[in-house]
């Protein structure tokens, strides 16, 4: 558990702490770290996201384990959503990110390279399969939803213009047509886009951290409860659903791991580019970092 946690955990996370301790000390500002991070958003991350879809294998998913994992996410979705409405009085575009943070984990960019890092790209299956479905599906449904959201009065041809130029949902939709289709991408695309999405990971978590330093981090009962849900209830409840199922144990291993990641930072990018408060938030990005160091190095 010790040697997890230093050697494979921690490396990763530390982009985040450091991105933390130089908007601390101001050696680095959080305009240039939202441009940093707008960076990583328009290019580094669909370079990533073309490459792991395109290479996908979809025969080799477990869909009965992966559909299990999906229902979790969406009894506990439902569920964070009325109580952010109902108990907390949250408006509802907040509310729905706040649930947002409950099941969406940061998958493609904290534990894919840290189960990479410890069981090998081929073992990692299990967490590939999670990072494509979030990558490909939830973080679509995320990205549209908040965007008709939070612009009711847009109109349908204006929403699915900026939806149609979104770079992610462009690479996601470029991903899947590669791997449905058994196309063969060119080497050198290959060779760019890895050369670009190997610097999406610590760039956005270096970004994050700056931005997320000049945000207040108390734990209010509020952040508490959505925390709590996240590194808990998520767990338990994708643990349960897979019981049911009962798939090989590697991917039941590494599906509960991964629902025991912290909050994805996609939630408060959202929050921030919609102008939405993120007083509790990003204190649940960060609360769930930290606190998720040690549960993850003893899952793993």
């Amino acid at each position: 558990m010790l040697v997890i946690l230093t050697h494979d955990i921690l490396p990763v996370f530390s982009m985040l702490a450091l991105g933390m301790i130089l908007g601390r000390t101001g050696r680095v500002q959080r305009d240039e770290a939202t441009t940093v991070n707008r960076v990583a958003f328009l290019v580094l991350q669909p370079a990533l996201i073309f490459t792991l879809i395109s290479a996908i294998d979809w025969q080799t998913f477990r869909a009965d384990a992966l559909g299990g994992y999906v229902l979790a996410q969406v009894v506990l979705f439902t569920l964070t959503y009325l109580l952010c409405r109902r108990l907390f009085g949250r408006e509802p575009l907040e509310s729905w990110l706040l649930a947002m943070a409950t099941i969406f984990v940061n998958t493609l960019l904290y534990i894919w390279p840290i189960s990479v890092l410890i069981y090998g790209e081929a073992l990692a299956l299990p967490v590939t399969a999670i990072a494509a479905w979030d990558s490909a599906v939830s973080f679509s449904f995320f990205i549209v939803t908040t965007d008709l959201m939070a612009n009711p009065g847009a109109g349908p041809g204006r929403a699915l213009r900026r939806i149609a130029g979104n770079p992610v949902l462009i690479a996601i939709a470029l991903g899947l047509t590669v791997s449905l289709a058994g196309l063969t991408v060119p080497e050198p695309i290959l060779t760019a886009c890895r050369f670009a999405g190997a610097g999406a990971a610590p760039l956005t978590l270096l970004a994050l951290g700056v931005i997320l330093s000049g945000q207040a981090l108390t734990p209010t009962p509020l952040v508490a409860t959505i925390a709590g849900l996240k590194l808990l209830a998520f767990p338990l409840l994708a643990a349960a659903a897979l019981w049911a199922i009962a798939p090989p144990e590697h991917w039941e291993t590494l599906f509960i791991l991964t629902a025991a990641g912290p909050s994805g930072a996609m939630a408060f990018a959202l929050a921030l580019l919609h102008r939405v408060r993120t007083d509790a938030i990003a204190p649940v990005i960060v609360w769930t970092s930290l606190l998720s160091l040690f549960s993850l190095a003893w899952l793993a």
